[in-house]
């Protein structure tokens, strides 16, 4: 098995801190062998990253870019519950995407996201995908990740 947290050191990545949950959850919550995460959101240092919608404030690869971000903050999550490398594949990706009327790149944006888990995990890391479009995010965010992996 391969060094999740190596590879993704390799690609000059960092896991972040765990974002204190907004509301009344956990980051992460393990069921068997699946660890299931709360939305993500692109927080750095506790601030949004390119707050507001996408196709209006926001631009997709400024979107796309908040959308690794979140990955990375669920992957904290993950590390903080059962190990990054505890990991056997990514299984489910939910994208949320804040988009302005009209806009309908979300696939795009969620790509930041799965393209991050590829690079990362290599084929465990192709996973089933949802890439949806919203009105509004918490705290004004442009994209909102959640993952479903399965682990060891």
């Amino acid at each position: 098995m391969s060094s999740w947290a190596a590879n993704l050191a390799k690609l000059g990545g960092e896991l972040p801190s765990t974002a204190t949950p907004i509301g009344v959850c956990v980051p992460a919550v393990r069921t068997g062998d699946l660890v299931y995460t709360s939305g993500q959101l692109p927080l750095v240092r506790g601030l949004i990253e390119r707050p507001g919608k996408v196709g209006r404030e926001v631009s997709v690869t400024d979107a796309s870019r908040a959308a690794e971000i979140c990955t990375l903050n669920a992957l904290a999550a993950i590390d903080a519950l059962v190990g990054l490398d505890s990991v056997v594949r990514v299984v489910k990706v939910t994208g949320f995407v804040a988009s302005a009327e009209g806009f309908a790149g979300q696939p795009d944006v969620v790509n930041g996201a799965s393209n991050l888990l590829a690079s990362v995990f290599g084929d465990a890391g192709t996973h089933a995908r949802s890439a949806v479009g919203v009105t509004g995010l918490p705290l004004n965010a442009p994209v909102e990740v959640e993952l479903i992996v399965e682990c060891a």
